[in-house]
Parts: structure tokens; sequence; C-alpha cells
């Protein structure tokens, strides 16, 4: 089925073509190309990527997460509309390591998106559904190069589901947005150490109304918690803001601090020591997703499997020995 070659498919060079000049329906398709794990897709999508990468780079990219209610369709969707009418260019993609069993959450936020998506300026697009974060995050980074290749010179990179995906996605973003509510209760003891340290900026949402004095205090809890954490190696100190998506308060002082950060990174030399860094690892990273497919990948593998897990089960072997001899066996293989 792997070499099975879909109908329709043209050749490189028209896909590149297309979306070096914004063309958005190639873009989109030269994505599902990346997204597929069809063997002629895998060769083609690596010469498209490779002919557009000169191209790539020249955005900046923003991760964006937030708590359950937080608001953050309606969030990006304002922040979107405001830097378009900055004369900017916006790509919304969404990470979902969860995909695979909800099928198709994210569409869902495209929907909510609807003014947004509607504008010539931006492109909505949810990634690929993968059985594991790695393999999801590697889509979601090619993608996020052919749409600068296309010209979207800001990348919103949304988190949909939570943990690990915030790590995946702050590895492959310059600038880390953290979405928070007022009146939750217990704020600070309420969202993991590891996402406030990784946070560049925290935004309290939904700050309107009688809901504008919490929003304040919360702001202040933040920023003192901030103050707790050591400063990150790009010098840049954490700042907190209260905004209010849909009455659109507060937005303009979200892309103000980016901006901050920007010129502060370039001139420091954090931001192309950063993204140095990033394509290191996301270079091990597809060598560790390509290493995991070829292993259980193999039809060989897939039949001790089944024998050893009866044998974990009924307490014949460990499962580190079955571990060890799996690899073993896989040796052989080379």
């Amino acid at each position: 089925m792997k070499n099975y070659k879909p109908k329709g498919r043209l050749a490189a060079s028209a896909y590149i073509e297309g979306i070096l000049k914004g063309d958005r329906v190639l873009l989109s398709r030269a994505i599902t190309i990346i997204e597929s794990n069809l063997e002629s897709d895998k060769v083609l999508a690596k010469e498209i990527i490779q002919a557009v990468l000169p191209k790539s780079g020249n955005s900046i990219r923003i991760g964006i997460t937030g708590v359950p209610g937080v608001g953050k369709s309606t969030f990006i969707e304002s922040f979107g509309k405001y830097l378009i009418t900055q004369g900017k260019r916006v790509a919304i993609l969404s990470i979902d390591p969860s995909s695979q069993r909800s099928k198709g959450s994210i569409l869902g936020d495209k929907t909510r998106m609807e003014d947004l998506a509607n504008m010539q300026e931006a492109y909505i697009r949810p990634s690929a559904s993968g059985d594991t974060l790695g393999g999801v995050a590697n889509k979601t980074g090619e993608t996020m190069l052919l749409c600068e290749a296309g010209g979207y010179d800001v990348i919103l990179i949304e988190t949909v589901g939570v943990g690990q995906s915030e790590t995946a996605v702050h590895g492959m973003t310059d600038f880390f947005l953290l979405l928070m509510l007022s009146g939750a209760g217990d704020e600070l003891q309420g969202i993991k150490k590891g996402i406030m340290e990784m946070a560049d900026m925290v935004v309290i949402n939904k700050a309107d109304g009688d809901n504008v004095r919490m929003s304040e205090m919360a702001r202040l809890q933040y920023q003192n918690a901030l103050h707790i954490f050591p400063q990150s190696e790009s010098g840049w100190s954490p700042v907190v803001s209260t905004a209010s998506a849909i009455k659109n308060i507060g937005i303009d002082t979200v892309w103000d601090e980016v901006s901050k950060f920007k010129a502060l990174v370039d001139e420091n030399g954090y931001f192309q020591k950063n993204r140095n860094h990033q394509q290191i690892d996301w270079m091990y990273n597809n060598i560790n997703e390509e290493l995991k497919n070829l292993f259980y990948g193999s039809a060989n593998i897939k039949e001790h499997l089944s024998v050893l897990e009866k044998e974990i089960i009924s307490a014949k072997i460990s499962p580190v020995k079955a571990a060890q001899l799996m690899i073993e066996e896989f040796k052989k293989s080379f």
C-alpha cells in the first residue's frame, strides 16, 4: 500500500512554483503530501522542502498555549486579524497529539475562526494526526517551512493537546505565549511549573466587564511568580498583560511585546543561536522517528513482539530482558 501513488499528484516543480507565488491551494496540496505516509509522497515531500528551504525562515514563530476555556480560538482570531491590519500575512498551525483519537477536533477551531479563515492574508491548517508527538511535531515543522516560503511572516503554532505538546511547540518557536484566566481558582497551582518557565509572555484573557479587577490581580500574581524563575538565556524578562479577545482590548500590547522581544534577541544574537539549536534538535527528532518506524514496521519484529507480550504476561520473561532480545533481533537485519 505504501508504494501506491495517488492520482492527481503534480510534479514537484508545480508545487514549488505555486508555494513561492503564494498559491494557497497548491500550498495545501503540498502540505497534504508532507503529511502522507506513502513512500512516493515521502520522496516528493523531500524534494519540495529542499527546494523551498532557502525561502523559509523569514518569519517570527509564536507558540500559543492555554488552559481549557481560556478562549484560545477567539484570541488567535483577534490577534491574527490585528496582525493583518499591521501588514502581516499570518499562518495558524495547530499541533494536537490526541488527534489520532479525537479525529478532527482542530477543524472545529478553524470553524470558530471563520472571519480569519476567509481573509486572503491568513492561512489556517491543522497538523497531521500521528501516533507519536514527535511525528506530529516533525510534520508541523515542515508545514511551517512551506508557509514561510509562501510569504507568511508570522506563524502562530497552537497547542490543542495538553502535557508534552507544549514542550514540542516551544522547541520549534521563537516566542512562547501562555494564555490564562483570572478567577479560575488557585491559578498559580493549577498550571505546571514547566509551562510557566517556558513562557515569554503570560496573557490574562477575558479581562472585560466585571472581570477587569480580578484580571489585574491575577496579572500581579503571575508577574510576581515569574520573578522566581531564573532568567532565560535569551536575556528576556517574561511579561504579563491582560486582554479581552472578544472586545479587542490589549491585543496590540501582545504584538508590541513580541516586537520588543525580537529586537532584543536580534541584537544579542540569541535569535539565530536558538534557531540553529532547534534545527539540530529537529534532525535528531527525525532520526528517532525514522528508527522507530523502521523497528515497528518490520514484520519480523511484529511477530516476535506478539510472542514476547504473552511471555511477559505469563511471567516467563521480564520486560527488560524482552526488550534486549528485540534489540538483538533488530540488529540482525543490518
